[in-house]
């Protein structure tokens, strides 16, 4: 076998500008891909990020039912003070999660006393919700940012502010319905402006959670959804699954389970834009098995009819068929590492140089972003596992076809 692989090393060498020609058109589908695995894998962090550090977090609990009629902020779903007692013990005994927020959502008229609109409201302990969503006070675009809000303040969506013209310490009026149907009324003052996360058509302002309960005559604890804040967002399926066991076996009387959890990827449809990223990274990698598919077997069978003679020489001599398929597969094997290794290398260079001149772009509203590529040692083994794979594979039809020639009649061949 190690004479095979001479041979075949010395046979590539002998054509030189074939081969290099080959293993750059190999060397530059794999630096593509590469790339585009890189850049599109920081975009993705980069907008996951965006949403789950500034909105959502990486989990959220809610009592059964809930997401399903989330539009409509249904104050009679919200978990009592103890089943929110019997959550808060279950998320103190998981290491994993790194911070929790109590949340109340709610439906409200907004007034500035001359008109009034509706807006959603998020109530929130300014602590627990920092923690948890450390971003949200980059959305603030107008007002304080420390300490995020107090008692008696609202941060007011930016569609909402302009609409109403609504500034930085003016006075409002939230009017709210509890779930008895009773209605209640409570002035703020503005503390912020609030950039929403889906574009300027956000509606979704801030108050304080002991503001809520005292808009809604909340007596209790109760909570509408609690969000959930990972040391690690790569343990999410890990924690998902054990708090989905531990939180599903609390049932009702009538035998059913009180609570629902789901992950950041059920709450919103940033999750398809998400999709649609690894969709297009796949269509990259079949298109770098064409590129190399098309360019080995293409050398390959040029190889095997410029070889003829010689072919139908050493098969004459008794070499066997084997040996003849062993040497061809050889030639692409060698194709295959050689250009693989040249894209990984330029690969892993142009993506230190782009961390090293830290290139910023903008994003919607958002301003500066700073793009940061990079590569896991798993995505840079399966790429070079395929190209290699895919150039013994190119090269074995046309292998097989010199391994089958008749002596006699290559050695008569012009």
């Amino acid at each position: 076998m190690l004479n095979i692989f001479k041979l075949a090393w010395r046979n590539l060498l002998r054509y030189k500008r074939r081969t290099l020609l080959t293993s750059a058109l190999i060397t530059l589908g794999v630096v593509a891909v590469l790339l585009f695995i890189s850049i599109a894998g920081s975009f993705k962090s980069m907008m996951i990020g965006q949403i789950t550090d500034s909105m959502l977090g990486h989990l959220q609990i809610h009592r059964k039912g809930y997401l399903a009629s989330m539009d409509s902020l249904p104050l009679d779903r919200n978990m009592s003070g103890k089943q929110v007692a019997k959550i808060k013990k279950i998320l103190k005994d998981n290491a994993a999660i790194e911070a929790v927020s109590m949340r109340i959502k709610l439906g409200a008229m907004f007034s500035n006393f001359r008109e009034t609109t509706n807006i959603r409201l998020n109530a929130v302990d300014p602590e627990q919700e920092l923690q948890t969503v450390p971003m949200l006070k980059d959305r603030i675009i107008k007002g304080k940012k420390e300490g995020l809000l107090k008692k008696g303040e609202i941060l007011v969506p930016e569609l909402i502010a302009k609409g109403m013209k609504v500034k930085i310490g003016d006075s409002i009026v939230l009017v709210a319905t509890n779930k008895d149907g009773s209605v209640n009324g409570q002035s703020f003052v503005v503390r912020g402006i609030l950039e929403g996360i889906s574009g300027p058509g956000g509606r979704d302002g801030l108050i304080h959670i002991k503001d809520a309960r005292s808009l809604l005559r909340i007596t209790g604890m109760e909570v509408s959804e609690v969000a959930i804040r990972l040391h690690d967002m790569q343990s999410m399926n890990e924690v998902f699954s054990q708090l989905k066991m531990a939180l599903g076996s609390m049932k009702n009387k009538r035998g059913k389970p009180i609570f629902e959890i789901h992950t950041w990827e059920k709450l919103t449809p940033f999750f398809n834009i998400s999709r649609m990223i690894d969709l297009m990274t796949l269509f990259i990698k079949i298109m770098l098995v064409a590129i190399v598919l098309v360019s080995i077997m293409n050398v390959m069978i040029m190889a095997v009819y410029e070889r003829i003679n010689e072919i139908g020489t050493i098969s004459a001599i008794g070499t066997p068929p084997g040996k003849i398929l062993s040497l061809f597969v050889a030639e692409g094997f060698f194709l295959g590492i050689f250009g693989t290794a040249m894209g990984v290398v330029i690969s892993l260079a142009a993506i230190y140089t782009m961390n090293l001149f830290q290139i910023s772009f903008d994003f919607g509203r958002q301003k500066g972003l700073l793009l940061a590529p990079k590569i896991g040692a798993s995505d840079i083994f399966t790429i070079a596992v395929i190209v290699i794979a895919i150039a013994v594979l190119a090269s074995l039809q046309p292998a097989w076809k010199a391994s089958k020639m008749d002596p006699i009649t290559a050695l008569r061949h012009v």
